[in-house]
């Protein structure tokens, strides 16, 4: 956000963790109609990446939107929620989505809310003409309360955040972070295993390329005892970064090339796709990794009963379809919990708890 804002004196709440690492962005300057900001997430202002979070917000956050599947519960019932009545969310999409877009908005409404839209921006929008991407921020922010942005650079939501003076949401930044994807994983792990502590977390797929990994990463690093397995083709392996950052957060990681082993061991695999998007003309990269890594019966038949498949979705072959049925194939229950994440994002963001 516009740094205008940082001169706001903000409170700072005491978080689980032992030493809550500080926040790296300005906070929010709310319009003179928006109500209080829950304390913690108040700090925020922009939601851009997974690493911003401490385990105080996260706690707050997993607890609205419990609150949230109620809201939705009675709204589906006529009892229609006026908690964001007059406000308008922008989502400014300049790559492909469906669950993502659909759920941000179905999030808005729900809460009673407006959108405005753009399915494909990067076509669409006045981008096609050559207009940057801080330009189109300063119009959209002049019509709208809140902008969620999915764009194909890695760093745009921190441009747009910085240009702003509304919130930002980071939906997807290129190969970069999707920290409300992140949010609702963490928060279906909860729901699913009843716990985060201490878990073991196998990340299997395209794990260079894959933001929905890399977030993921970042934020299940907040919890203590946690183990990763990367399990993905030579071509797509984790990056360095996270790695380091794991390390440095004294998070256990191990590189596998056998997924029935890693199955073998962990709560929750999460299995990602392997992009074809991100390798450009090296189509006999992405040939060479598609393919290798199938959570099938195979991987069922070893994986623990009390554990889960994850997935962010979409899914081509790496999920075969007879999976669906057993009670451990939690994708889908997963992209429900999107909603109700981004309607306790929107809450908490607007007008606070």
């Amino acid at each position: 956000m516009a740094a205008a804002r940082a001169t706001l004196p903000l409170p700072r709440l005491p978080a689980p963790s032992p030493s809550p690492r500080p926040f790296p962005f300005p906070p929010v300057s709310p319009r003179r109609r928006v109500g209080r900001v829950a304390a913690s997430l108040r700090r925020l202002g922009d939601v851009i990446e997974a690493q911003q979070f401490d385990r105080g917000a996260l706690t707050e956050i997993f607890e609205v939107a419990r609150e949230m599947e109620a809201v939705e519960r009675g709204s589906t019932a006529g009892a229609r929620s006026r908690v964001l009545e007059g406000y308008l969310m922008a989502t400014l999409f300049y790559e492909p989505s469906t669950r993502t877009r659909l759920s941000f908005e179905a999030a808005m409404r729900r809460l009673g809310g407006e959108v405005l839209t753009t399915e494909n921006a990067r076509e669409f929008s006045s981008a096609a003409k050559g207009e940057t991407l801080e330009d189109t921020i300063r119009t959209v922010e002049g019509y709208s309360d809140i902008i969620v942005l999915r764009h194909f650079e890695s760093g745009a939501a921190r441009r747009a955040a910085a240009t702003a003076n509304i919130p930002v949401i980071n939906a997807g930044d290129g190969p970069g972070q999707h920290p409300s994807q992140a949010l609702l994983d963490v928060y279906t792990i909860e729901r699913e295993i009843g716990s985060l502590d201490g878990i073991k977390l196998g990340l299997v797929g395209d794990l260079a390329n894959g933001r929905t990994v890399r977030s993921l990463a970042y934020l299940i690093a907040k919890y203590q005892n946690i183990k990763i397995y990367f399990v993905s083709p030579d071509v797509v392996k984790m990056k360095d970064d996270i790695k380091e950052y794991l390390t440095s957060q004294g998070v256990e990681w191990e590189e596998s090339s056998d997924l029935l082993e890693v199955a073998s061991k962990c709560d929750v695999i999460y299995q990602t796709r392997i992009q074809k998007e991100r390798f450009g003309e090296r189509i006999d990269l992405y040939e060479a990794a598609r393919g290798k890594y199938i959570v099938d019966k195979k991987v069922l038949d070893v994986l623990p009963k009390h554990a889960v498949i994850m997935h962010p979705l979409p899914r081509l072959d790496e999920i075969t379809v007879d999976v669906d049925s057993d009670p451990r194939a939690a994708y889908f229950r997963q992209a429900k919990n999107g909603l109700y994440i981004r309607m306790a994002l929107l809450k908490l963001l607007l007008v606070g708890r």
